[in-house]
């Protein structure tokens, strides 16, 4: 996929006079160049760096610290210390001693785990920094870490052992059956190169028992100027950015006698090979190829760029058939695809893989290589090709329209990439000119030739099989998986038929309705519309994205108004219509009829409110609209598609039930609440008591009416222009008399004190549930302090349990507070340890409830919380989906939307007593659920 950036005309008139004069064609030969909105330099040490300035989001700047050095450089006695390393970065250095980077950092309003971050893998290990810019320290500040993390990280013995404990916590959280089945294929999937030994995580022997001068000795000989790059996009000068990385990073020198950073190869296959890996816990069943491996195509040229084009539309085209197929009335797989992935710096293969359905392995296999094979004989038509390029170059229209508005975190991203795999950078004002002009010129014929060539099926490969090893799970033979993967590629394949769509969505225009009232608020900018049909419409036009438009509309009812009898027929109604499709259109065919637009509606139901949700560009409302009446009105039934969309759910929830976490979960659930309308982890018992006639008769019956729906509308439009719109297509919505409120159906949580143990798992993994819950008055401001303490909760957890104790990797504390069916609350801490660490991870989590229930919180704790929301409202105050889901909401509930306007008033007044009360009021020890997984041996 291209690389696409963008800044304004400006730009473009500048990159087209670089690359080519206004009336000439573009030459082939050419490279492509870099968007002049980035600078990219280098120090005399040999770091880079990449600045852009970007206003959006204003007052903030994105830090990055990219080191070209992963897991894949380790020796052999340090396995998993790269990751380590990465730990260490947060646990004392030059300036901050251990806890007082990240407690420092809180209290200007960074977000650790949000703001604050790192990740290592194969190649590279990432820091992540977002800086508040409104004062000039903490950007002084934010450059000052990112020098400490580069050069300054104090690898002191007894920290370095105390992180061991944490990371080794890290690695047991991954376990399972993904990562036993993985760390078996993985050597086959690399071809035994040096990335299959070498995985991110490590080796739990050897994290037990490396000495520290192991990480001091990888910290030292890769962590060095000229294997580092700096990236800095936000709300800065770039001359401001490049004085602070001279002097931050500028006197920085590699070591006398570097080590070589070796690029490590990933050797062609010699000779096909199979693998059959099965695992008693293995949550679904298929069949991969990884075909032939290959050296990446050069990125640099346009002629390079164009063929990148044909090769993403190509790849598009074989992903629509291979969907087409799951539509069959038996589909011979749940999911198929093929395409191209990296396999590391410099190399990729085309892989394709398919999901075993209920018919079993044969058939699924069959179907993936006769497609593929179908692809590659006989091409693509021209048909298939238009819409790929329609939906190629509406896709860049879009980011076109948003080049102004575009996040600092997407192009800090595409930079950090750029660095560690260099590719085209050419930014959104080039691409938008260039591939106008590209895409036209590309023929079929250059499509149906890249797909001859595209999957290499005489080359050697490898074929593999994932999945159940419990008894009655057909597994197959390696050599015989291997034969007939072999023998499907030489069968005969036939061209196969086009099927023909419509080319637009409603065959007559509905008879328009009217507006029958209009009132502004000045104060959220918003205009609300009464229809002729009772419907009410909230226009909220804004400017905060240049191509976006986003609908919601609530309304009380749901699954409560049905009888137990239906509760599954109800539960899935809205999932069924789904995969059925609208009007005369299966989900694929409207795919097709939309190729070239940007829209999308959805509904759903819960068990007390039932919703649509939509979106668009600023250019397909009516679609949108459109699609609002389809989806309304005229929901499709498809006895065929119902047959495979039940299949399909039962042989996911057998396999989601072979997980001990949802075993956990499921005995919780049940454990909380006994009513058989609670919650519960679905089985594929479950489905088969879906009803087709009687799924279809409910949802007709909840969304074939629009009766008490107030639809909120958020985004870059015009009021104007939108009215004659919603005139025609939802004044016109039908407004049969139906129910507007929900029914309680009594589901409450178990009284008293109970504590149950759950023995489920292959792994020496626990995890330690706590749950709160029962009746209190809801009102915005005690859910204020509610979520404070939550809060509070989890900066106790990180400090105490994770960092002094040394007892989880991960852990938290969440709750929420709500006034459907009744007012209540409900509060949760899941905190995964090991086994032989339950009752002291009990013990701490129980101490620090009663800490803050007799001590209330630290005001500096509290004081974090508040700059990070009061930060994160003034970020939201400027985003699309916050304005809708806040008018939805004070639509639904009958509140004054004017209150989400009031939010930092409610939270400067909560003091840490408030929260010591909340405390004592929520954390009830004569009523509470306490559930411990255990392994089962």
């Amino acid at each position: 996929m291209p690389i696409r950036f963008a800044r304004d005309l400006i730009a473009l008139c500048c990159l087209l006079l670089v690359a080519f004069s206004a009336a000439a064609a573009i030459n082939l030969a050419e490279r492509v160049p870099t968007d002049p909105d980035v600078k990219i330099g280098k120090l005399p040490n040999g770091l880079t760096y990449f600045i852009r300035k970007n206003d959006h989001p204003r007052k903030s700047v994105e830090l990055r610290l990219v080191v070209k050095a992963g897991s894949v450089l380790e020796d052999d006695d340090q396995q998993g210390l790269a990751h380590l390393v990465e730990h260490m970065a947060f646990n004392g250095s030059t300036h901050f001693r251990k806890k007082e980077l990240v407690s420092y950092l809180q209290s200007i309003g960074v977000g650790y785990g949000s703001d604050l971050n790192a990740s290592t893998s194969f190649d590279e290990t990432i820091y992540q920094l977002t800086i508040p810019t409104d004062e000039k320290r903490h950007l002084e500040t934010g450059f000052l870490v990112l020098g400490d993390w580069a050069h300054g990280v104090i690898m002191d013995d007894a920290v370095i052992d105390n992180e061991r404990t944490i990371v080794l916590e890290e690695l047991r959280l991954g376990k399972g059956a993904s990562d036993r089945m993985q760390r078996q294929l993985l050597p086959e999937m690399y071809n035994r190169s040096r990335y299959a030994d070498r995985l991110p995580g490590g080796q739990e022997s050897i994290l037990k028992t490396f000495k520290p001068d192991a990480a001091r000795r990888f910290y030292a000989d890769w962590y060095r100027p000229d294997l580092m790059a700096v990236v800095v996009v936000g709300d800065i000068l770039p001359a401001q950015a490049e004085k602070m990385i001279v002097a931050h990073f500028g006197k920085l020198k590699n070591p006398a006698n570097p080590r070589p950073r070796t690029v490590y190869r990933i050797a062609p296959r010699k000779a096909s090979a199979s693998a059959v890996v099965t695992d008693a816990e293995a949550t679904d069943n298929a069949v991969g190829i990884e075909y032939q491996i290959a050296p990446t195509p050069a990125q640099s040229s346009f002629a390079d760029y164009r063929r990148s084009l044909i090769e993403e539309m190509a790849w598009s085209m074989l992903s629509l058939r291979l969907e087409e197929i799951t539509e069959q009335a038996d589909p011979p797989f749940l999911s198929a695809q093929t395409t191209v992935e990296a396999m590391g710096p410099g190399f990729q293969n085309v892989s394709s893989s398919v999901g075993i359905g209920p018919r079993g392995i044969e058939p699924a296999v069959g179907a993936l290589i006769q497609e593929n094979e179908r692809a590659r004989r006989f091409g693509f038509t021209a048909n298939e090709l238009e819409r790929a390029k329609k939906d190629a170059l509406s896709g860049l229209n879009s980011e076109y329209k948003e080049r102004r508005k575009t996040d600092s975190s997407v192009y800090t991203e595409d930079y950090v990439h750029a660095f560690v795999q260099p590719g085209f950078l050419p930014g959104i004002a080039l691409e938008f000119q260039v591939q106008r002009e590209l895409l036209p010129g590309i023929t079929l014929d250059e499509i149906n030739a890249f797909m001859r060539e595209a999957i290499p099926t005489a080359a050697p490969k490898l074929v593999y099989y994932t999945g159940s090893s419990k008894p009655g799970s057909p597994v197959p033979k390696e050599d015989a998986l291997l034969r007939q993967v072999e023998l499907a590629h030489t069968r005969p394949v036939e061209s196969g038929a086009e099927k023909s769509v419509a080319a637009h969505l409603l065959p007559d225009l509905p008879k328009a309705g009217r507006i029958v009232a209009e009132k502004t608020t000045r104060a959220l900018g918003t205009t609300e519309l009464v229809l002729s049909n009772g419907v009410k419409v909230i226009l909220k036009p804004t400017s905060f994205k240049g191509d976006e438009v986003l609908l919601r509309g609530e309304r009380y009812g749901g699954e409560s108004l049905f009888d137990d009898r239906d509760v599954f027929s109800a539960r899935y109604a809205v999932d069924v219509a789904d995969v059925m499709g609208m009007g005369t259109f299966s989900p694929l065919d409207l795919e097709k009829t939309l190729a070239g637009k940007s829209a999308h509606v959805h509904v759903g139901m819960s068990n007390y409110i039932e919703t649509i949700e939509g979106g668009s560009s600023s250019d397909d409302i009516e679609t949108m609209f459109q699609l609002l009446r389809l989806k309304l009105a005229a929901p499709r039934k498809d006895d065929g598609l119902f047959k495979a969309f039940i299949g399909s759910r039962q042989e996911q929830a057998r396999n989601t039930l072979a997980q001990p976490e949802a075993v956990f979960a499921d005995t919780s659930m049940l454990t909380l609440s006994s009513h058989p309308r609670a919650p519960r982890v679905p089985t594929p018992d479950d489905f088969g008591h879906v009803d087709l006639n009687r799924a279809m008769a409910i949802y007709a019956e909840r969304f074939g009416s629009a009766k008490g729906l107030t639809l909120t509308i958020v985004g870059n439009f015009s009021v104007k222009k939108i009215k004659p719109l919603v005139a025609t297509y939802l004044a016109s919505l039908p407004t049969a008399d139906i129910a507007t409120a929900y029914k309680d159906m009594g589901i409450r949580p178990v009284a008293g004190v109970i504590k149950k143990d759950v023995r489920s798992g292959l792994e020496s993994k626990s995890q330690v549930s706590l749950y709160f819950g029962g009746e209190t008055p809801y009102s915005e401001v005690e859910r204020i302090r509610l979520n404070a303490l939550i809060e509070v909760m989890n900066l106790r957890i990180d400090d105490v349990i994770r960092e002094k104790l040394g007892l989880i990797y991960s852990g938290s504390m969440s709750g929420k507070m709500g006034s459907v069916p009744y007012d209540a609350y409900f509060i949760s801490a899941n905190l995964p340890c090991g086994p032989e660490n339950v009752d002291k991870v009990s013990a701490a989590l129980f101490a620090e409830i009663e800490k803050i229930k007799q001590q209330g919180p630290q005001r500096s704790d509290l004081d974090k919380i508040k700059l990070k929301w009061q930060k994160s409202h003034a970020m939201n105050l400027r985003d699309n989906e916050y304005w809708l889901g806040q008018l939805s909401k004070a639509s639904l509930r009958g509140t004054d939307p004017v209150m989400m306007l009031q939010f930092d008033k409610l939270l400067a007044a909560v003091t840490p007593a408030d929260v010591q009360r909340a405390a004592q009021r929520y954390f009830r020890m004569d009523d509470y659920v306490q559930m411990t997984l255990y392994p089962e041996k």
